[in-house]
């Protein structure tokens, strides 16, 4: 089995209790002696299995290796990679059985991660996301006094956009915005756009 570590925390003495993110479900499971282990970090993809699955203890995860890839020693693009991979450990909260989608959404993320800003990656998969979700805000409508949006709008937490005017928040520009939305590409956004949008999205999803 395969997945993504999206939170880890310590039990007694040296074990570990690790949630892991696979294609299917967000699992907690128990790891003897796991503050050992230096593959056990947050955000790593491992390949794992699962003993004592009979529902009376929490699972164990044993035979545990690494799916490296090319970014995990630059300290910056991690750093960036954990801060993003926590908010998927409080947007599932107390689900279970998942589609495929998130893990689909981080392992094609993780394969590009070292090639793109990773800011510019976690902007243009939280679209996605939020479309997945039926979250997306695209109907042009100010969502404070629904009234039709300008040139300028400002968007608050889950990219909902509205007037900057009702908000009192940072201006961008429309075009661009809905660019994002509808190809879920951030070509035509600058930098500190993506700066912006970024700090919306740390905010939680």
């Amino acid at each position: 089995m395969k997945g993504f570590i999206i939170s880890l925390h310590r039990a007694k003495n040296e074990d570990m209790v690790v949630s892991i993110l696979s294609s299917s479900e967000v699992r907690a499971y128990y790891r003897f002696y796991g503050a050992r282990h230096s593959i056990l970090q947050l955000g790593h993809l491992i390949d794992f299995e699962v003993e004592g699955d009979d529902g009376r203890f929490m699972p164990r995860v044993r035979g545990v290796s690494q799916i490296g890839f090319p970014w995990l020693y630059d300290n910056n693009r991690l750093l960036i990679w954990h801060k993003y991979i926590r908010l998927y450990e409080t947007h599932l909260k107390d689900t279970e059985e998942i589609s495929s989608f998130y893990y689909t959404l981080l392992i094609e993320s993780a394969k590009k991660w070292h090639l793109q800003n990773p800011k510019r990656i976690i902007c243009e998969d939280y679209v996605k996301l939020l479309t997945y979700e039926g979250r997306l805000h695209d109907e042009g409508i100010c969502y404070i006094c629904e009234e039709e949006l300008s040139d300028e709008i400002s968007l608050m937490q889950a990219f909902i956009p509205a007037h900057t005017h009702c908000i009192y928040s940072s201006k961008l520009k429309r075009d661009k915005i809905f660019d994002l939305f509808q190809t879920k590409k951030s070509i035509l956004l600058e930098d500190d756009e993506v700066d912006l949008l970024h700090a919306i999205v740390m905010k939680g999803f």
